[in-house]
């Protein structure tokens, strides 16, 4: 996760750096339940409205949690599927806040009436998610169900009206670009919290609906305006956090930015960006799937590094014998072509290694989804790459009005 309201912030107010200290353990992603009330177009988990058997047991997850602590993680995302379909997820969430971690909830929203609000603010969570992926219809197809979006906005209001911290979450391609900026003024009009623009990996339905993967040019139109949303918000004292995820050529593009307009400041902030140092999966990010098997993320459904149930998840994390995983807890990672020329490797990491694997098979190739010119990068050689990719039927969507 790149958090662009934090940079901006040092951009506008630098802090003194300090001592750069390392993570405790990974923040884990757990996908406690694989079922879910929706259909989702990028669904990594490919969920449906049907009971996966396996999963584990209220028990299980407990014993889990004492490893994870143990471990020293500081951050659990409970997620799905739709975790709220799990009868259990509120005694695990408490359980989880009992303990002492920071607990978020990754939810579809729609199923959030006024009893689940209740039980939501009850456990306390530090953060609860939505996913909306555009305006009215848009997100209805995209979810796969008509009315979704109304009952995840009136879920939003719901939180927001009793005091929940809240965020929304969308995921762009080509068939929703167009909805950002209505959605940005979505955010702004019902005062959520957060905004988290989730750049499309290829895993599970993502990867068969890779071709509506967004241009270069829209993406780096919609950087532009999220930086320009976000500047904004920091000078108005709104307190609203802007972030972005998996691209972490986002890092570079800020700093690029930061050259132009502040670029006084650039220095300071290509230093925090190195100590942040882009893609975390295998490292500072984990994911336990529905069943209890171990992954670099949640994108790496495909590659399990072990189960929970047969081995304790430190064990399983701390094991480099693995070649992926000694790959990714490598520095710099052993990435190729543009990745492994570029001059900021030490900013993005070589950014998102699945869509690389399920383009070629090599999880060390360069990633297909970087939208920065080979200028932009430092490579002196060869043509510019930014050009716009062959338009594949995509349509782009008229924003619909929100209610």
């Amino acid at each position: 996760m790149f958090r662009l309201t934090h940079y901006l912030n040092e951009i506008r107010h630098p802090s003194d750096p300090g001592v750069h200290r390392t993570p405790p353990g990974p923040v884990v992603i757990w996908n406690l339940i694989r079922r879910c009330n929706l259909l989702c177009r990028h669904c990594y988990s490919i969920s449906g409205d049907v009971d996966f058997p396996g999963e584990l047991t209220t028990a299980q997850v407990f014993s889990v949690m004492g490893e994870l602590k143990a471990f020293r993680v500081p951050v659990l995302i409970l997620s799905g599927g739709e975790p709220l379909l799990r009868p259990d997820i509120y005694e695990i969430s408490k359980r989880a806040k009992d303990m002492g971690f920071y607990v978020g909830l990754s939810t579809n929203g729609a199923l959030i009436d006024d009893s689940h609000a209740a039980r939501i603010r009850e456990v306390g969570y530090d953060y609860v998610g939505i996913s909306l992926d555009g305006i009215g219809e848009v997100h209805d197809r995209f979810r796969g169900k008509a009315g979704a979006f109304d009952a995840s906005l009136a879920a939003v209001r719901r939180l927001k009206a009793i005091g929940v911290k809240i965020g929304l979450r969308f995921t762009m391609t080509m068939e929703n670009a167009t909805n950002l900026e209505p959605l940005l003024d979505l955010a702004a009009s019902e005062d959520v919290d957060k905004i988290y623009l989730s750049h499309l990996v290829y895993a599970g339905r993502g990867n068969k609906n890779r071709g509506t993967d967004a241009e270069w040019q829209i993406t780096r139109n919609a950087m532009d305006l999220l930086i320009e949303r976000a500047w904004a918000d920091i000078e108005a004292g709104t307190g609203r956090e802007y972030v972005t995820g998996n691209n972490d050529a986002d890092g570079v593009y800020l700093l690029k930015w930061a050259r132009e307009n502040h670029p006084g400041k650039a220095d300071h902030l290509e230093l925090l960006l190195k100590r942040w140092g882009g893609n975390a999966s295998g490292l500072n990010i984990a994911n336990i799937d529905n069943l209890g098997n171990v992954h670099p993320d949640t994108f790496w459904w495909h590659y399990t590094l072990g189960n929970v149930l047969e081995r304790p998840f430190p064990e399983i994390w701390s094991d480099v014998s693995d070649p992926v995983m000694a790959g990714l807890k490598q520095r710099p990672r052993p990435v190729k072509g543009r990745c492994g020329q570029c001059a900021h490797l030490d900013i993005c990491g070589g950014n998102t290694r699945v869509r690389a694997l399920q383009l070629t098979g090599d999880p060390w190739a360069e990633d297909p989804a970087c939208y920065l010119t080979d200028e932009e990068i430092g490579i002196e050689q060869g043509a510019d790459r930014l050009v716009v990719r062959p338009f594949r039927g995509a349509r782009h969507e008229a924003p619909h009005q929100y209610r």
